[in-house]
């Protein structure tokens, strides 16, 4: 199995200017769904970084299935509790019928997503920081 592991991080930086532009933009819902998903494939990237693919979407579980660890690099501080945060944007931010009426764009707003965009740049950047000294 070929190392992608720098392909996943790259697009994890990626998703995150998304999340960035969409929040600029007054689209809360998309930037925590993107700020999700550089999170998402940061730790897929990780897990690649290390020797194992991990499937699946939710946060909690893909650093659950690392291997115990010293990290080069202390992850960050709460980062279970950062992963469970962004864990709670995967569904409602993208499914109206995730509430009781309206929309994801009536329900998310510049708190989440300031949030959203604060915990998955401290997860994303961790993740690159503690690849490049894993190499």
């Amino acid at each position: 199995m070929a190392d992608r592991s720098a392909d996943w991080l790259d697009q994890a930086l990626r998703d995150l200017e998304q999340a960035e532009e969409s929040r600029r933009a007054g689209r809360h819902e998309w930037a925590c769904f993107a700020a999700h998903q550089a999170a998402e494939k940061a730790l897929k990237g990780l897990n690649l970084a290390v020797g194992q693919q991990a499937w699946g979407h939710t946060l909690t579980r893909l650093w659950a299935a690392l291997p115990q660890r010293d990290w080069p690099l202390d992850p960050p501080a709460d980062l279970e509790d950062r992963l469970r945060l962004l864990d709670g944007f995967y569904i409602p931010t993208r499914y109206p019928d995730s509430y009781p009426e309206g929309t994801p764009g009536e329900h998310f707003g510049r708190l989440q997503s300031d949030q959203a965009l604060l915990h998955a740049g401290v997860i994303t950047h961790w993740v690159r920081a503690a690849v490049a000294q894993l190499r």
